[in-house]
């Protein structure tokens, strides 16, 4: 049975030690309107605070605010907000923060945690044009969790569990193992958790969206949303409506998307399968930054968050795959910088079948893939049938077009943090793959990038 959609506000109080000092608490609209006084005062924040009776401190919000006179939107940016939304579907959470990138926050993760049966959402919810595979895709999913959990027993070497590992972390690293490779069968239908934080004027951009999309659930998640913010920053919430220019954008990528489906059609007997999940890079570098500036600029690069110079923050990096699974988008998509494109049209599926060690049967895996063909080819005919809500009939395996323009720096982070310690072993590849094209054109600046081996955490 799935979960009752709920969104909470939770709010943030002072510290102890925060409170003996005497430093005083705001509300977040009090704290933003506080914040815009300063652009007519010169007084400091002593004599606007004494101003404010804290019995009563909406009446100072509003003083403030009809003083200043300010649209809403540069206030609105100084009002923290944190929400968590229980009981949204997968595809909604990826979409919500390809929409909010630069916020801050956390997901329930497929790699650690065993998705419930009875946690999908039905078309009453999701406007998709059915829901008949999804049950199968669910049955899927179990038995290939059992089918990876027994190659992790049977070859240890592959989990890679360091020596010297308790007993409770290899079994979690083997039980990781497992849930990597099972996950692809999920349908992105099944309910996950996610909390952000961002000022109220992210929430308002993000409500904007989604009540444009013409999408049920996305529409629905919005309104409640609104109806939180409401508690916590009424004055603000005003522009947090359906706007018609926002819609009608949307569906002109969503009618262009389904163009593009007809343009290129694809069915089984023309090979529709696992899609190349070839790299590409595009570098820009400006003038007066040279081959030798890039490579000094790892000069003092210690680790993934240490120092680069600014030949890197200059040069730009357009990069991404022709063909990644949802899986790997839903933390692809959440690096902050830049600008990212992902058409939602899907162009194959992939289920861990290059995993498979040598002697072990396949037989079962290679006939789960062809169901989940078969699925993600029913979701691209829906979209291309001008139904873009049946993007909920695809699964985390189904694969998409995905570019990310941004700076050779953030780039660089992204290739580091992928690679790293605990990376999913598909995200090693992708990053990987994107390395050995930049080492192309800056040669020098191989062993400068810190590439790790996604060993298991």
């Amino acid at each position: 049975m799935s979960a009752p959609l709920r969104v909470t506000h939770v709010a943030l109080t002072s510290t102890p030690d925060a409170r003996a000092a005497g430093r005083p608490e705001l509300t977040p609209e009090l704290l933003s309107a506080t914040g815009a006084r300063y652009s007519r005062s010169i007084d400091g924040l002593d004599v606007i605070l004494s101003k404010i009776d804290p019995t009563d401190m909406d009446a100072a919000v509003d003083r403030i605010f009809k003083f200043v006179d300010y649209g809403h939107a540069s206030i609105a940016d100084m009002a923290p907000v944190a929400m968590f939304i229980d009981g949204i579907s997968m595809w909604l959470a990826y979409h919500i923060w390809s929409l909010v990138p630069t916020a801050g926050g956390q997901e329930s993760s497929t790699r650690y945690i065993r998705i419930a049966d009875d946690t999908l959402l039905g078309t009453d919810v999701t406007g998709a044009s059915d829901a008949t595979h999804t049950t199968d895709a669910m049955d899927i999913y179990n038995q290939a969790l059992t089918y990876w959990e027994e190659i992790a027993v049977q070859f240890p070497a592959l989990v890679r569990i360091p020596q010297g590992t308790p007993v409770k972390a290899a079994a979690r690293i083997r039980r990781n193992y497992a849930f990597d490779r099972a996950r692809y069968f999920l349908p992105v239908t099944a309910q996950t958790n996610m909390m952000l934080v961002m000022s109220a004027r992210g929430w308002v951009g993000l409500i904007q969206q989604l009540l444009a999309s013409g999408l049920t659930e996305a529409e629905r998640v919005a309104e409640v949303m609104r109806d939180e913010l409401a508690l916590v920053t009424p004055r603000l919430i005003r522009h947090a409506r359906l706007v018609d220019g926002i819609a009608a954008g949307i569906r002109a990528n969503q009618i262009e998307v389904a163009q593009q489906a007809t343009a290129i059609p694809i069915d089984l007997a023309s090979g529709f399968g696992d899609a190349r999940d070839t790299a590409f890079v595009d570098i820009n570098v400006p003038n007066g930054v040279s081959d030798a500036s890039i490579t000094a600029a790892f000069a003092f690069h210690d680790n993934r968050y240490g120092f680069v110079g600014d030949a890197l923050r200059r040069t730009s990096v357009r990069f991404g795959w022709e063909a990644v699974t949802m899986a790997e988008l839903r933390d692809l998509n959440r690096h902050r910088t830049g600008n990212k494109y992902c058409p939602m049209l899907p162009r194959g599926f992939y289920c861990a079948l290059d995993e498979v060690p040598a002697g072990v049967d396949a037989s079962r895996l290679e006939a789960w893939a062809e169901r989940g063909r078969q699925m993600t080819l029913d979701a691209r005919q829906g979209i291309a049938a001008g139904n873009p809500a049946d993007i909920y009939k695809s699964l985390l395996g189904s694969q998409y077009y995905f570019e990310h323009t941004t700076t050779a720096d953030k780039f660089i982070y992204e290739a580091e943090l992928r690679t790293g310690t605990g990376a999913h072993y598909k995200y090693a590849k992708h990053l990987h793959d994107c390395l050995e094209l930049w080492y192309l054109r800056f040669p020098e600046t191989r062993g400068l990038v810190l590439e790790g081996t996604a060993e298991p955490e």
